[in-house]
């Protein structure tokens, strides 16, 4: 991952959000604020983006963003409906369009056989107008290589390309 692609993909980010008039939030666990970092990195931000906030712990992420504790009982943190929840989350407590959130394992410690460090799950969540029906959202699961650090650059740049993709083809 390098700074500049992510620079590129949060100043196309900015352009498409500020166009469609839409907004952004970001729900972070293991980029620990990175995302919001990359796209506030970007001057005239402000115009798009609303908040991000860090639910790094299971209590932060039932306070903050309604995960639900059957959810992270369940499933644990790092898992598709959580990853679900959260984006769903940070959109409906921020009152934006779009919401993105991160959790997985970074490493080095952490990962198990089902879930191996460098897990990562993003969520993309999207709010139409109301009466339309056609909110929405998406979670994909990878698994990087590398060592935390390259995780976590992984995770931005991921999370970057794939609200650029679902902005695209809304």
């Amino acid at each position: 991952m390098n700074d500049d692609m992510d620079r590129d993909l949060a100043m196309k980010i900015g352009d498409v959000l500020r166009d469609a008039e839409e907004t952004l939030a970001v729900a972070e666990s293991c980029t620990g604020g990175l995302i919001g970092a990359a796209i506030t990195a970007v001057p005239g931000a402000s115009d798009y983006f609303d908040a991000g906030l860090t639910t790094y712990a299971y209590d932060a992420k039932r306070r903050h963003l309604g995960v639900s504790r059957e959810s992270l009982d369940e499933h644990g943190a790092v898992s598709e409906p959580v990853a679900r929840e959260m984006a769903q989350g940070i959109r409906d407590v921020a009152d934006v369009t779009w919401g993105v959130s991160t959790t997985g394992v970074a490493g080095p410690t952490g990962g198990s056989d089902e879930i191996p460090v460098g897990t990562v799950y993003i969520g993309v969540s999207y709010a139409a107008p109301w009466g339309t029906d056609a909110s929405y959202s998406t979670v994909s699961r990878y698994v990087f290589d590398g060592d935390r650090a390259e995780v976590r650059a992984k995770t931005v740049e991921q999370s970057l390309e794939d609200l650029l993709a679902e902005l695209e083809t809304h």
